[in-house]
């Protein structure tokens, strides 16, 4: 019989000729396939898989290995302290992308009543991090697919974040004539030829919540603009961009009448975020 630490070491050597992070990459999917948690692996190492469990395990692998990512294959992903359900209908949360929940909660205060939009909402992990550290504000999150909101909604239930609300269309279309202290945005933004489209997955997640025309830009500036006739007075826009954006993209805020303009770098030192305020009164 194999036990885990075999299946595990085996996993890791073929997962390594293909992936980083072999080992925890292993890990995920085999406590997918056992239905128990990393802790339970490194607990009983000793303990033998069955036939069907190894077959199982072995098939998930054989997955990852053609570059289905590990978040489509066990149907879910870690963002925020939160456990997310995903699928190919939603892009996978990334850890980068963190730093917009950061930033957005700087400019939320914990006493106040906030309304805040998050455009492009996918799985909902922006919005549903933000509800869950600003209980007292209500975020309304939108996204153009149907399916992607499906997924959306079941995290919430998951979670009992009430505080958002879920609607679809293009952007800020349909919020009508509401009016927010805060929006922020993980928009598409990879240019449309490039080559990253075809490697580490990618091939897998939703296009249309990954390109953008324009060099990446075009949702980035139609969200600059509509949004501000969408912002309190001194409202804040925060929008996550591609790490060689972040002068473009704070040149879009400069030209349409934001100020405070701010580019932040992530935990790889990579331009990621641009923060800015709009005064209603310029418009």
């Amino acid at each position: 019989m194999t036990s885990i630490r075999d299946a595990l070491n085996h996993a890791a050597t073929t997962l390594a000729t293909r992936h980083d992070g072999a080992m925890f990459e292993g890990e995920i999917l085999l406590a997918h396939a056992l239905e128990k948690t990393r802790t339970y692996l490194h607990t009983w190492p000793e303990r033998a898989l069955n036939e069907a469990q190894l077959t199982t395990f072995n098939r998930l692998v054989e997955r990852r290995c053609n570059g289905e990512p590990s978040a489509y294959i066990t149907g879910e992903q870690e963002f925020w302290s939160l456990s997310l359900a995903v699928t190919p209908d939603t892009l996978i949360p990334r850890p980068e992308t963190e730093l917009l929940v950061e930033l957005a909660l700087e400019h939320i205060p914990s006493d106040e009543r906030y309304k805040i939009a998050d455009l492009g909402t996918g799985s909902g992990a922006i919005a549903l991090a933000l509800a869950s550290e600003r209980p007292g504000s209500q975020i309304i999150a939108v996204d153009f697919s149907a399916d992607a909101l499906t997924v959306a909604e079941c995290n919430r239930e998951k979670h009992s974040l009430n505080n958002v609300t879920f609607m679809q269309g293009d952007w800020l279309a349909p919020l009508n004539e509401l009016i927010f202290d805060v929006i922020v945005s993980n928009p598409p933004y990879v240019r449309e030829d490039d080559i990253h489209l075809e490697q580490d997955g990618l091939p897998f997640e939703p296009r249309s919540a990954l390109v953008a025309s324009d060099n990446g830009l075009d949702d980035i500036q139609r969200i600059v603009v509509d949004s501000r006739a969408r912002l309190t007075d001194s409202g804040w826009l925060l929008i996550e961009h591609g790490y060689d954006q972040g002068a473009d993209v704070s040149e879009i805020f400069e030209q349409h009448g934001y100020h405070n303009i701010t580019g932040h770098r992530d935990l790889s030192d990579q331009p990621r975020v641009v923060t800015a305020q709009y005064n209603a009164g310029t418009k």
